[in-house]
């Protein structure tokens, strides 16, 4: 019903408009995907959207953005890629976790990780036991893009499981056509770089000879061992992935296998990992019926080294020698007492630690989802149907060997195993409606989405002790067996209504129900909402379109629940068991007792309130473009820990709904491409973020941040930062050295006690900033990405315990940190490992890596090849006199270190 030479306009998501001029025959249309950014599809919540279609503070990072280098966790790829993010690795042990944050922490006591999506699964994050990383299930390889939700008016459509920001994962899929084959490969080194500053045996001679006691200098030995360098090594590492993609009876479909074996620096650690992965993309009924299968497992096997060896490594006197003369104890020297058995409360060798313990951890995980898109016989009417399966058990064995010293008589060994499985079920149904007419464009989502989590887990742990005989010694010797078993649902409806007029305004709004089975009946729903307005104007008359091709306007404001990290059951009576040590004895056995555990049944929704207003802007004639974000966040009735009277429920604490808290910030980003030319390119690109957190509202403190001793370093208060120092103020003398035992009176009363402690800094950024530079010239390939963190302060936990009663208390000889050679302080004191001045500045600028990678054209079948070196952790500066100031929570005490890493690669 067209009339000759009307001009047809073919347009999707993601692909170049095609214009056709009807002249009466039929038509063929081919469409190309787009080079523009602006017309990247982002994926969202339920639906895909182009990237200048957006409406909430929403980020893209595709493959070829991705962060280089020794990468095996998802979470590596984003690192210093987005601003408001921080992605910090708990550790340097291979395959672990990272602790991220989206725009600050989000909660006190719950979980304040963002939500993890995988092609459309709402990932179970909480892992298995055995388990370094949950998202190790994912191989990088196979990941071809990021979007990055961080304001409610894009989360909101997830409910309560994004309260923190949603990241969504999108992985590779197969494309109609001939068969393409891709493999990869890369071998890594890792280098041990920093370590525990500590006396060296010279030193350590001197400062027990300075103790003029006879009797400990009699003990020192005449070896001059660097425990340090005894338990960490250089470690190898290989990465290989395969995968072939194409068309399989007209089907595309993708699959792929991927192997990592890594080891760790320290001594016995090793992370394995094989992946497979499966899609197809059928379509049926004239291609009204879209199916899309996703597959995919994984198996890791962990060998975990002893981590009580990182500790043992600083502490263990230097001058005595790794093997003694005793063939006790596996022949490693150990302090005896007069019995013959180890010293109580001395340093265990820490090679002992290592080859006579054992910790290893099979996990296999299975995460499959089935998607069914129909399109209705009304008009722009599409039905969905998805369901999600994501099953996880993880089973180890931990053990200690007889001959490992203790001080406990008769020893012969102990062992614990344990199994542990969850199971996650999905299942979503929703309509999308899209209308357009004239210069309007409106998109309807509604739907339904059912997802419920299952633990189970078991253990079995013994030890066994000897008569001096031989025989079992069945009064000191324990056995314990657990099983735990538990489930929780979220009922959920959704809606979403897009709209945009003449691509000049748009507006979004979002509601969602919530229901979940860790609250009470009376408060089990919960309703949350979001709506957000932009403004293109550059479509304007305005005269912007000749500076600008983008300039759009952004405000939304949302809410959104949040029970992530809150018990099962906590407003239903539980029953918890005894531990080992307190059980009831009854003639000539002891048994587990089970008491009532605390409960709370009035606990109701933590609701997070958050307004943003961004612009996103791309310069017309220059090649910069980016965005700037503020916002607020008010999160109401904080979920946290209370103390109770214990007359009045079963135990002493609850979590209860008292307090609120606020994050406020900035962010810009700036992506650039400085020159170009035929055969040489240049692109930087530039992110900062400024975030600053306060607890408004806290009806009682909390004590956080424990350093034994029944001491804690950090505080939660209404008006102050979350996990603030509280401290007590040293003072120094006339050349800038702190004095032992002197603190400032700060109330005045004459006494040095609790109430001197103040407030002093925390250990979260106030700044964060990341740089990416990449350099092309014809086949060669130059790129760099850095990071820097401002105003992060963490307490050197190694620094604050040395004092010449550590090297000679409980008549061992023990080192310290070469920090006693400045202080000389002579005793133990809590009130010195609570001292503000080992708080000490934690900002750093870190070159993460740098990449020199070289295209060979035309290897096989005209297809090239990549040859490439990198290089990872190459520099830190900073202030911060430990082993690395990026320490999660700021509490710096046996860190496994990281590592530098030199890989090879194609």
């Amino acid at each position: 019903n067209v009339d000759n030479d009307q001009i047809l306009v073919f347009s999707y998501i993601g692909y170049d408009n095609v214009e056709l001029t009807v002249n009466g025959a039929n038509l063929d249309v081919k469409m190309t995907e787009s080079d523009s950014e602006l017309d990247e599809v982002v994926v969202i919540g339920y639906g895909t959207v182009r990237k200048k279609d957006l409406t909430g503070a929403v980020d893209l990072v595709t493959e070829k953005d991705f962060a280089k280098g020794s990468v095996v966790s998802p979470q590596q790829l984003i690192r210093g890629k987005v601003a408001g993010v921080s992605i910090v690795s708990n550790s340097g042990a291979p395959g672990d976790d990272s602790n991220v944050l989206i725009r600050g922490i989000g909660s006190l006591n719950l979980n304040s990780n963002p939500l993890y999506v995988l092609d459309g699964i709402p990932l179970d994050s909480g892992g298995v036991g055995g388990s370094r990383n949950p998202l190790n299930a994912i191989n990088p390889s196979d990941i071809e893009a990021m979007s990055i939700l961080k304001d409610a008016s894009a989360t909101a459509i997830y409910g309560s499981r994004a309260a923190n920001g949603v990241i969504i994962i999108t992985t590779k899929k197969g494309k109609t056509g001939d068969l393409k084959f891709n493999f990869s490969s890369r071998s890594s080194s890792f280098i041990p770089i920093d370590f525990v500053d500590v006396l060296n045996a010279t030193q350590f001679k001197y400062a027990v000879k300075a103790t003029k006691d006879s009797d400990f200098i009699s003990r020192l030995g005449t070896s001059d061992t660097n425990w340090q360098n005894e338990i960490y090594e250089t470690a190898s590492a290989q990465n290989n992935s395969f995968s072939v993609s194409g068309g399989l009876l007209n089907m595309p479909f993708r699959a792929s296998l991927g192997y990592t074996n890594q080891d760790g620096i320290l001594s016995g650690d090793n992370f394995n990992r094989i992946t497979g992965s499966f899609n197809i993309a059928p379509s049926f009924l004239d291609g009204d019926l879209r199916v899309n299968v996703n597959t995919r497992y994984v198996r890791t096997e962990n060998d975990f080294a002893n981590r009580g060896a990182i500790g043992s490594a600083v502490f263990f006197d230097p001058t005595k020698p790794v093997k003694g003369s005793s063939s006790d104890f596996g022949g490693y020297y150990t302090w005896l007492d007069s019995t013959g058995k180890k010293l109580a409360l001395s340093p265990t060798n820490p090679l002992a630690l290592l080859n006579l313990s054992d910790d290893e951890s099979t996990v296999d995980r299975i995460i499959g989802n089935l998607k069914l898109d129909y399109d209705l016989p009304v008009n722009g009417l599409t039905a969905t149907i998805s369901g999600g399966y994501d099953y996880s058990k993880g089973e180890g064995f931990s053990s200690q060997d007889k001959d490992m010293p203790t001080d406990s008589a008769g020893f012969n060994g102990s062992n614990n195993v344990y199994s542990n499985e969850t199971t996650n079920l999905l299942f979503d149904a929703y309509l999308n409606y899209f209308l357009q007419s004239g210069n309007s464009n409106v998109s309807v989502t509604g739907g339904h989405s059912y997802q419920s989590f299952e633990y189970n887990n078991s253990s079995t742990s013994a030890v066994e002790y000897l008569n001096l005989d031989g025989s079992v010694n069945s009064g000191s010797s324990l056995s314990n067996s657990y099983i735990d078993t538990s489930k929780n649902v979220l009922l959920s409806y959704f809606g979403r209504v897009n709209y945009s007029y003449d691509e000049k305004y748009l507006f979004t709004a979002t509601l969602r129900a919530d229901a979940s089975s860790k609250l009470p009946a009376s408060d089990r729903w919960g309703q949350f909402f979001s709506a957000a307005l932009a403004w293109n104007l550059h479509n304007e008359n305005f005269g912007v379109d000749k500076v600008f091709d983008e300039l759009k306007l952004r405000v939304g404001f949302g809410e959104i629940g949040n029970v992530n990290g809150l018990g099962d059951y906590n407003f239903l009576t539980r029953y918890v068991s005894s531990d080992s040590q307190s059980k009831y004895g009854f003639g000539n056995s002891f048994y587990s007792t089970y008491r009532p555990a605390p409960i709370n049944k009035d606990l109701r929704w933590e609701v997070g309130q958050t307004a943003n207003a961004g612009i996103d802007f791309r310069f017309s004639d220059i090649k910069i473009s980016g965005s700037v974000n503020v916002y607020i966040k008010k999160t109401n009735d904080l979920i946290a820990t209370a103390v109770v009277d214990p007359f009045t429920n079963f135990g002493t604490t609850i979590d209860a709904n008292i307090g609120d808290m606020e994050n406020k910030g900035f962010e810009l980003e700036l992506n650039s491409t400085l020159y170009e030319s035929e055969d040489f390119k240049f692109d930087l690109s530039y992110n900062v973020s400024i975030n600053d957190n306060e607890i408004t509202r806290l009806d009682n403190s909390q004590n956080v941040g424990g350093i034994g001793f029944g001491g804690f370093l950090q505080r939660h208060e209404t008006g102050k930062s979350p996990y603030s120092y509280y401290v007590y103020k040293q003072i120094y003398d006339i050349k800038g050295r702190p004095i032992e035992g002197s603190y400032a009176d700060l109330n005045g009363d004459g006494q040095i006690n609790n109430d001197d402690r103040y407030f002093y800094k925390d250990p979260y950024a106030d700044v964060l900033m990341g740089l990416t530079a990449s350099i092309s010239y014809k086949n060669f390939d130059l790129s760099m990405a850095s990071r820097a963190s401002l105003g992060n302060y963490s307490t050197n936990r190694m620094a604050n315990s040395s004092n010449a009663a550590q090297i000679t208390n409980l008549g061992r000889l023990s080192n310290v940190h070469r920090s006693y050679l400045d202080t000389g302080f002579l005793y133990f004191s809590d009130k010195n490992s609570m001292s503000d001045h080992y708080i000490q500045n934690a900002s750093f600028f870190k070159l993460d890596n740098v990449t020199l990678g070289w295209t060979v054209d035309n290897v096989i079948d005209n297809n090239p090849m990549r040859l490439y070196i990198s290089a990872d952790n190459l520099l830190t500066i900073t202030e911060y006199d430990g082993i690395d100031p990026e320490i999660t929570g700021g509490l710096d005490s046996n860190f496994y270190p990281r590592s530098k890493a030199i890989a090879f690669g194609l």
